[in-house]
């Protein structure tokens, strides 16, 4: 059965889709984008992960919206149950030959993006509105206050947070009030690095949605830490990464994932991740 929890007001699929892979550079086209999200959402998973600069950079904008919305238009299924997310803050350009992600905080920058966001999900009010990023030009409360003017507006219902600290999270607080429902931060067995929000989060009664849970695909990291996850994969008979997923949401009833893909096949094997349940001992020995 798939594992549904609360993020905020919000009740939906603890794995999400992480929108990215499908639009960004190296992707396999609108074809095989449209396939996997359709593929996603015939397996039950209700929670859309997106964002403003989840395309190629020096291509159109933009093109993870628009995809996510000819995704969901074209869908059979029920799409008053899906939960779509996107952020704003980051846009895309080339460094040499190496892909970048620039900030931009700028309130009233931010105010058009949310807006242009909106245009391309083709929605009058978009479900959960994140700020990316933190821009270090502008200051944290002045980014935050722009996220605000959008829920004032109606532009967003909800709020949430991604790339923060305590600090940040705190000041994001004072803002947005009880609008703030989430923070997305990084977080897997290769990074830990924002377990102290994680625990605020649980703490504060927030949703902590985890990206690359499975610890992403476009930097090289150590294989061998998942070395303990392959082992009781082994013992369960599915692949590590449900293992890890696993590992996860089982941190709490406040954790979500979402974990990307680039075809079908993937996605529904990180999809059954809500169906495994590990022991104690697994689950002490995975740390």
């Amino acid at each position: 059965m798939t594992l549904f929890r609360d993020l905020g007001p919000l009740h939906t699929t603890a794995i999400g889709h992480g929108e990215m892979p499908l639009t960004i550079e190296n992707n396999r086209g609108t074809a095989v984008g449209i396939e996997t999200l359709h593929a996603s959402l015939d397996a039950g998973c209700r929670h859309i992960d997106t964002a403003w600069a989840y395309y190629t950079p020096g291509e159109e904008e933009q093109t993870g919206e628009k995809l996510v919305r000819e995704a969901l238009e074209t869908w059979q299924g029920p799409r008053d149950e899906v939960t779509v997310a996107t952020k704003v803050g980051l846009r895309r350009a080339w460094d040499g030959d190496k892909p970048d992600w620039p900030r931009d905080g700028k309130p009233e920058h931010l105010i058009a993006y949310g807006k242009q966001s909106a245009m391309a999900l083709g929605v009058d009010t978009i479900d959960l509105l994140y700020l990316h990023r933190h821009d270090p030009e502008v200051p944290y409360n002045e980014s935050c206050e722009g996220i605000k003017a959008l829920l004032d507006q109606g532009v967003a219902q909800w709020a949430g947070v991604s790339n923060v600290s305590i600090e940040q999270l705190d000041i994001a607080r004072e803002i947005l009030g009880d609008k703030l429902v989430a923070v997305q931060n990084q977080y897997s067995p290769i990074y830990k690095g924002t377990q102290d929000t994680l625990d605020y989060c649980a703490k504060l009664g927030l949703a902590f949605v985890c990206w690359s849970p499975l610890g992403g695909y476009r930097h090289p990291y150590d294989e061998h830490l998942f070395d303990p996850f392959r082992e009781v994969a082994a013992a369960h008979g599915v692949s590590y990464q449900q293992v890890v997923l696993a590992w996860e949401l089982a941190k709490g009833d406040h954790m979500f994932v979402i974990p990307g893909a680039h075809r079908p096949e993937t996605i529904l094997d990180s999809l059954k991740a809500d169906e495994l349940e590990l022991t104690e001992a697994e689950l002490a020995k995975l740390g």
